[in-house]
C-alpha cells in the first residue's frame, strides 16, 4: 500500500502501512509490528489481537510524538521461504 498525505485538523500527516506479524500462542495470538518490534500485544482471537495491535500502534505513535522521537518507517514486505525439513 502506497503512502499518501492526509490533512487532519489543519495538519498534513503522512499515512503509511505497517507490517503485522501474528503468531499462535497458548493464550490465543500474539501480534507485533515488523518495522516497530516494540509494538506488541496479545488477544484471544486473531480479530481481537488485530484490534489491540492497532490500538497499541496509535498509543505508541502518540508517545513518540509527545517525546519528539523519530517514528519508524513502515512498508516492509514479508515473504515465506519454503524449505524441506
Amino acid at each position: 500500500m502506497a503512502a499518501f498525505c492526509a490533512e487532519l485538523k489543519g495538519e498534513t500527516r503522512m499515512v503509511t502501512s505497517y507490517t503485522a506479524k501474528y503468531t499462535k500462542v497458548d493464550s490465543g495470538y500474539m501480534g507485533q509490528l515488523v518495522e516497530w518490534p516494540e509494538v506488541v500485544t496479545e488477544g484471544r482471537t486473531i480479530e481481537e489481537c488485530r484490534e489491540m495491535l492497532e490500538d497499541a500502534l496509535h498509543e505508541m505513535l502518540a508517545a513518540y510524538r509527545q517525546q519528539n522521537k523519530e517514528i519508524p518507517a513502515g512498508k516492509s514486505l514479508l515473504e515465506q521461504i519454503p524449505v524441506e525439513v
